[in-house]
């Protein structure tokens, strides 16, 4: 399973335009090699350079998309999956884009494939999506990309 995007390649620059200093919409994304046995699709976006002193952890969890369509081959620029959304670090349940607080940071586009849907709320924090993936990933891919202000 692959995960790509026009805007960017791996281990490079986000553009602005998709973060906190710019329009903070979701850049596009393909999704190409989904297993043909896959029900659902899991997108989570995490920035796991964190200065201990915004949050201890070190992570915030930028996006949480679960039960995507497994025919999904394209998120559009600045629209969002279908799918359930999940609760992200600032208790935002739509994309909310790069914004370190201190210097470069690397966000993890991951892209997981199972063989189930998932049988929780919206709003389901990453723990919860983590943990109810447990035993039901086919294939996991990821984009990264790199920000500073």
């Amino acid at each position: 399973m692959k995960l790509t995007s026009s805007a960017f390649n791996h281990g490079d620059s986000i553009p602005s335009k998709y973060t906190c200093d710019g329009a903070n919409i979701n850049p596009p994304l393909a999704i190409s090699e989904i297993p043909a046995n896959a029900k659902s699709l899991v997108l989570i976006l995490e920035d796991p350079d964190v200065p201990k002193y915004v949050r201890e952890d070190q992570m915030w969890d930028h996006w949480i998309v679960f039960n995507i369509p497994p025919n999904t081959i394209q998120i559009e620029e600045g629209k969002e999956p279908i799918g359930q959304h999940g609760m992200g670090t600032g208790n935002t349940l739509s994309y909310y884009g790069p914004c370190p607080p201190d210097a470069e940071h690397r966000y993890f586009f991951k892209l997981f494939a199972l063989d189930s849907q998932l049988t929780l709320a919206d709003k389901s924090t990453k723990k919860q999506v983590e943990k109810a993936m447990e035993g039901h990933v086919l294939a996991k891919t990821e984009l990264m990309g790199v920000y500073a202000r």
